[in-house]
């Protein structure tokens, strides 16, 4: 089972080294296998904190020349905001509200659809005659799991 060392300090303060939580865990009969470091400096995959935020979706609309891909706006702190062309299976035209994971141009992640593990640069472009400088994120893509949709 995998658990979030931000979930563990929920119910109990840690002071430990995350290494020698784990030591202890394991002599207390909870063997930790492996420790994952996901989006900070030093792991596979480091996020920019300017470049990978997480963003409100206030307003989905149909994009006008694919059945398929949806025109969120999307904010993401001090009035800052913008338009992503996305094929995100969970955004449908009419909704808001929901919390997303935010690219923005520049930001460094996992390709999705190599079929190696590679990192690519997000640069802004045009999707269907309607320009897009971000993306909204899958965990494929943050490199948190397998999981595309």
């Amino acid at each position: 089972m995998r658990v979030p060392l931000s979930w563990l300090r929920e119910y109990v303060d840690i002071a430990l080294p995350t290494e020698a939580l784990a030591e202890r865990l394991t002599l207390a009969g909870l063997e930790v296998a492996a420790i994952h470091r996901i989006g900070v400096p030093g792991s596979p995959l480091p996020w920019d904190p300017e470049r990978v935020l997480v963003g409100r979706v206030t307003a989905v609309e149909r994009h006008p020349n694919a059945d398929r891909l949806v025109l969120a706006s999307v904010e993401y702190g001090a009035g800052r905001s913008t338009r992503v062309v996305t094929g995100a299976p969970n955004l449908r035209p009419g909704e808001a509200g929901q919390r997303v994971a935010l690219a923005l141009e520049g930001a460094r992640l996992a390709d999705a659809y190599a079929a190696a593990p590679r990192i690519v640069t997000l640069a802004g472009r045009k999707v269907r005659g309607i320009y897009s400088d971000a993306m909204i994120l899958s965990e494929k893509e943050l490199g948190l799991s397998d999981d595309h949709e």
